[in-house]
């Protein structure tokens, strides 16, 4: 089932739309598990609907309540990291979407959902890859998993021209210098035509560098692959819903598989 609401928030001063996709033979007095899901206005191209069915048709995943959230005008401002904006101040309002999701969204679908607390998930695309890892990592006590795709974890503190070093990527930068937290999970995905940028010239294209060594801090972390973190990457994958409706249904059996 499907269902298109909205949501008038204090943090964002605008209406935010949300897609709801519920389980097959959803049942009110039943627990599900949580997916929340950043640009959602992106469903119809991600095959999201389909997707969801196949899987759970065919047995491959538990049931699972899916809420896509929409993307505003001002996207480049209300997603990125709320712990600090990049170099050109984009993400400045990243903080208010923190507290929309968790002050406001989360209530609102206690109230009309049964959904298991103790099993909810965060994903996104790009931008909103970048912002899904950014709240749950700083809010693991309420997100047990989270899915970047495409994550824009180049975003950072300096422009390139500026003096720019690795080091100067926010993302990373959380995970370096903030405590591990060890029940959260994590699953990446990239495209190997992602992108062209090269910036060191090292063969190997900015998108996945960012993504590898993001991963390489959770390792030093003290996370393991192939237990709280998986990679998934596409060969010939481009930066748009399409490649991610190809990588999707690897995610979904990552977070939400019955022999997972």
């Amino acid at each position: 089932m499907s269902i298109e609401q909205s949501i008038s928030s204090l943090f964002l001063l605008r209406e935010v739309h949300v897609s709801v996709r519920l389980p097959l033979h959803y049942n009110d007095a039943g627990i599900y598990p949580l997916l929340l899901i950043n640009d959602g206005q992106d469903f119809e191209r991600l095959n999201l609907n389909t997707i969801l069915t196949d899987l759970q048709k065919e047995g491959i995943i538990d049931p699972v309540i899916v809420v896509g959230i929409h993307a505003g005008a001002d996207r480049l401002q209300e997603y990125g990291t709320a712990y600090k904006p990049d170099y050109a101040n984009r993400g400045s309002k990243a903080g208010n979407t923190t507290d929309f999701i968790l002050k406001e969204l989360l209530p609102f679908l206690e109230k009309h959902y049964a959904f298991d607390n103790a099993d909810i998930s965060y994903a996104g695309f790009s931008l909103g890859g970048l912002m899904a890892l950014d709240i749950a990592w700083n809010h693991d006590a309420i997100f047990s998993k989270t899915g970047i795709f495409s994550g824009a974890l180049w975003w950072r503190q300096k422009a390139l021209d500026a003096g720019y070093r690795d080091a100067d990527r926010i993302m990373h930068e959380q995970i370096r210098n903030f405590p591990i937290k060890p029940s959260l999970k994590f699953w990446f995905q990239t495209g190997t035509n992602d992108e062209t940028d090269d910036r060191d010239q090292d063969g190997i294209i900015d998108s996945i560098q960012d993504t590898l060594e993001c991963i390489a801090e959770l390792e030093y972390k003290g996370y393991k692959w192939g237990t709280d973190i998986a990679y998934c990457e596409i060969a010939g994958g481009e930066h748009n819903p399409e490649t991610w409706s190809v990588a999707m249904p690897e995610f979904l059996k990552w977070a939400f598989g019955k022999n997972k």
